[in-house]
């Protein structure tokens, strides 16, 4: 059997989120967004493949092949459907999940997500894959976040412990090296997100400096884009109370029902 993938599991209750990391990250930086979530829902949050507890599971395929990962550990778990909670690396990967198969989804938010334009910080992101220590750690989520924002004691103590792992910095460099290469990244065309028919919660720091917030212009008119000013790119850690918040009412809204795929006639 292959490598199974990590899952954090708390809380009880009728909806089931999902939470997915960023890039170098692990599940423990929900900590805060969680406690504020569980007593009224279900809530698993993933070590993306490649990343703490799922190392040993591969991402040769990128984010597509975590997205098809996550959907099958899903499907196990006998989870008809879920709201998705992704940041950066791990937002893109919750769209793409959305879009695999849109029926399974009840809802997206999306934290300064990748794939939403083709603009990466790329010496900033390989700079904390080879983060080894305590303090270098510390310095590039402060890099990373907005100014004055100071990292929180547990997410730097639980990302060392994750990069104590024999073998986690080689594979945190290789995935830094192909999600920036030409210090660019992979975009998801926005006909394709047109598609999603489930309430959609874009959230965006004002001083990101790892994807501009300018990538959050141009998006579907039924998209919802909420800006957090003078925050940078770490929102779970800058403003975990906010993001429990904008999870909880976007798993309360609505969707608009799904629209006919691209060069799709609709019936």
């Amino acid at each position: 059997m292959p490598p199974s993938l990590h899952v954090a599991e708390s809380g009880a209750g009728s909806k089931t989120i999902v939470f997915l990391h960023g890039f170098g990250s692990c599940h423990s930086i929900w900590r805060d967004v969680i406690a504020v979530l569980a007593p009224r829902a279900r809530t698993l949050a993933y070590d993306l493949p490649g990343h703490g507890n799922s190392l040993e599971c591969q991402m040769a395929g990128g984010a597509r092949q975590a997205a098809r990962a996550i959907l099958t550990d899903l499907a196990d778990r006998r989870l008809d459907k879920v709201h998705l909670v992704g940041h950066s690396m791990g937002g893109a990967i919750a769209t793409l999940m959305a879009l695999a198969e849109p029926e399974r989804v009840a809802s997206l938010t999306l934290l300064a997500p990748g794939g939403f334009g083709p603009e990466i910080n790329g010496p900033l992101l390989r700079r904390y894959a080879a983060a080894a220590d305590r303090t270098e750690i510390s310095a590039c989520l402060a890099a990373m976040s907005g100014s004055g924002s100071l990292p929180p004691g547990h997410v730097v103590e639980a990302l060392f412990r994750m990069r104590e792992r024999p073998g986690q910095l080689q594979i945190l460099a290789d995935t830094a090296a192909m999600m920036t290469k030409d210090d660019r990244q992979g975009v998801i065309p926005g006909e394709r997100l047109e598609t999603l028919g489930m309430p959609v919660m874009v959230v965006w720091g004002t001083d990101d400096p790892v994807l501009p917030v300018d990538q959050a212009e141009g998006l579907p008119a039924h998209f919802r884009l909420h800006h957090v000013l003078k925050a940078g790119h770490m929102l779970v850690e800058e403003a975990p109370d906010l993001i429990a918040e904008v999870v909880r009412r976007n798993t309360r809204r609505r969707g608009r029902g799904p629209r006919p795929a691209f060069g799709a006639a609709a019936s």
